[in-house]
């Protein structure tokens, strides 16, 4: 059964850092690419960013690139999202998921998420 499990989420101020994690486990995890997905209060899901199983990055938002970092750790089964110079645009929920090919950006499964909130 796969699982994802995102950590790292919280408050933080306009142009400040967080960095989420996100723990795999229950798949072959060198053989997916790993999403990072967004959901900001009252609207849809929408695609940040992903890092392919050869660690090839696709942005799905330009309005990150420069600021967002996607990485990855194929021993420790860690997906990670490093965000700088937030603004409250960036609020919403994150959400981690399984991808069998970023540039598709179709999503096999997710984790449960977690909340950033940017204050201004």
């Amino acid at each position: 059964q796969e699982q994802l499990v995102e950590s790292g989420g919280g408050l933080v101020q306009s142009g400040g850092s967080l960095r989420l994690s996100c723990a795999a486990s229950g798949f072959k995890f060198d053989y997916y690419g790993l999403g990072w997905f967004r959901q900001a209060p009252g609207k849809a899901r929408e695609g940040i960013i992903c890092i392919g199983h050869d660690g090839a990055t696709v942005y799905y938002e330009d309005s990150v690139k420069g600021r967002f970092t996607i990485s990855r750790d194929n021993g420790q089964n860690m997906v990670y999202l490093q965000m700088n110079g937030l603004n409250p645009e960036d609020t919403g929920v994150y959400y981690c998921a399984g991808v069998w090919n970023c540039r598709e950006a179709d999503p096999e499964f997710w984790g449960q998420g977690t909340q950033v909130t940017v204050s201004s």
